[in-house]
C-alpha cells in the first residue's frame, strides 16, 4: 500500500502545475490524483469500447498538432516547422487513405484506438515517427511519381476552371430568370 500511495504523491505533485485540477478538487472536495485517474480510466474504456473514440482521435490527430505548428510557425528555428510539415504530409496521406477504406476500417476492432495511438507515435517529436515513414516509403514514392501528380493537378485545374464557368454562367442565368419573373409579377 505504501508503493500505491507513493505513486499517489507523485502523481499529485505532477498536477499541481495544473490550477484546473486544484479547482475541481476545491468545489467536489475529491483528491484530484483520483479525480485524474478516474478521468484516464474513463478515456480509457471509451477507447476500448469505441465510444467517441473516432472523434477523439480526429481531434488528437488535429489540435495537437495545429496548435504546435502555429508555433513553430512563430520561432526563427526551422528545425520544427520542418516536423509539423512533415507530419501534416503523412497525417493527409493517412486521412485520404483511411476514406477509400472506410467501410472496411468499420469491422477492425480497436481500430480508433490504434488509429489514435499511431497518430501519437506520428506526432511526438520523442518518437518522430512521421519524419521515418515520410522518409522510409511517403518520400520516394512521391518523388517518382511527382510528374503524375503534377499532371493528374494541372488537370484538376483545368476541370475545376471549366466547372467554375460553368457555375457562375448558370447562376448567372438563374438570376437573370428570377429578376425576370420577379418583375413581371410587379407589373400584375
Amino acid at each position: 500500500m505504501d508503493i500505491v500511495q507513493k505513486q499517489l504523491k507523485v502523481v499529485r505533485t505532477r498536477l499541481d502545475k495544473y490550477p484546473v485540477f486544484q479547482e475541481v478538487e476545491d468545489k467536489t472536495g475529491a483528491p484530484k490524483e483520483i479525480v485524474a485517474l478516474g478521468l484516464a480510466v474513463v478515456l480509457g474504456v471509451a477507447i476500448i469500447f469505441g465510444m467517441g473514440v473516432g472523434s477523439l482521435s480526429s481531434l488528437v490527430g488535429f489540435c495537437y498538432p495545429a496548435f504546435k505548428s502555429f508555433q513553430a510557425i512563430e520561432t526563427k528555428h526551422k528545425g520544427d516547422d520542418t516536423q509539423w510539415l512533415v507530419y501534416w504530409v503523412i497525417f493527409a496521406f493517412f486521412s485520404i487513405m483511411e476514406t477509400f477504406v472506410d467501410l472496411l476500417l468499420y469491422w477492425i476492432p480497436f481500430y480508433y484506438a490504434f488509429k489514435l495511438a499511431f497518430l501519437l507515435w506520428a506526432m511526438m517529436p520523442q518518437t518522430k515517427g512521421a519524419k521515418y515513414l515520410y522518409d522510409t516509403f511517403l518520400k520516394d514514392l512521391l518523388k517518382k511519381n511527382e510528374s503524375k501528380i503534377d499532371a493528374a493537378l494541372a488537370e484538376a485545374k483545368k476541370h475545376a476552371g471549366a466547372m467554375g464557368s460553368e457555375f457562375a454562367s448558370a447562376t448567372s442565368e438563374v438570376a437573370t430568370a428570377v429578376s425576370a419573373a420577379v418583375k413581371g409579377d410587379k407589373k400584375e
